[in-house]
């Protein structure tokens, strides 16, 4: 069986749970991260040098970093609806993951800690509203695009970018900022909250 570590609370480890969830995967997940199992700890950073979650372990070895796992579990799966084969497809939909890790990911950032998880180390005021600032216009980025989708962020079709994404538009919503209003987004929001996996592991109000 799959085994998967970290913390359900975790936003990464969601999008595993999430995507094991549509794949249909039993797994055994064991609490690993902050308030749980140390991730520092010498067990724990032979899985995964780096110390953070999730990792997962199966027949295949043992992985790290969450959007490839997400990856790894579709096509182990044989899942293509989910990612395509098709290079031209599959790559319309990693774009949209990669841009969710290496872009989105860091505009949230600041003001995230700040806000929700009141770490002092980010209790510059002007950097807030900059970060709130750049958070919202990120998610215009994906409101324009849903917009022209008209669906999901690939295309038509529900794909692994909806699980990366759609935890992301969690988090935003969830968080107390100023926001402008993006129809796109909110109806996409909607469409997410249909899918089981989704209500599950995405709109549970967990930061």
């Amino acid at each position: 069986m799959l085994r998967i570590l970290g913390k359900a609370s975790s936003i990464n480890v969601r999008k595993v749970l999430w995507t094991c969830d549509e794949i249909g995967l039993r797994y055994r997940r064991e609490d690993w991260g902050s308030g749980y199992a140390s991730t520092h700890a010498p067990a724990f950073l032979a899985l995964n040098p780096n110390g953070q979650v999730p990792v997962i372990e199966d027949d295949n070895g043992v992985l790290w970093e969450s959007n490839t796992i997400c990856r790894y579990l579709a096509g182990e799966y044989g899942r293509a609806d989910l990612l395509p084969s098709a290079p031209a497809r599959r790559a319309r939909v990693e774009q949209w993951m990669d841009w969710q890790a290496s872009e989105l990911n860091v505009a949230w950032r600041y003001a995230f800690n700040a806000i929700v998880r009141r770490d002092p180390a980010y209790g510059d005021p002007a950097l807030v509203e900059a970060g709130t600032r750049e958070w919202n216009g990120k998610i215009g980025i994906l409101d324009r695009q849903l917009a022209a989708t008209g669906a999901f962020a690939a295309g038509d079709t529900f794909t692994l970018a909806d699980v990366v994404l759609g935890l992301s538009v969690n988090r935003w919503l969830m968080t107390p900022l100023e926001r402008p209003h993006y129809p796109a987004v909110i109806a996409y929001y909607q469409r997410l909250s249909e899918r089981p996996a989704f209500l599950a592991h995405g709109r549970n109000g967990l930061p």
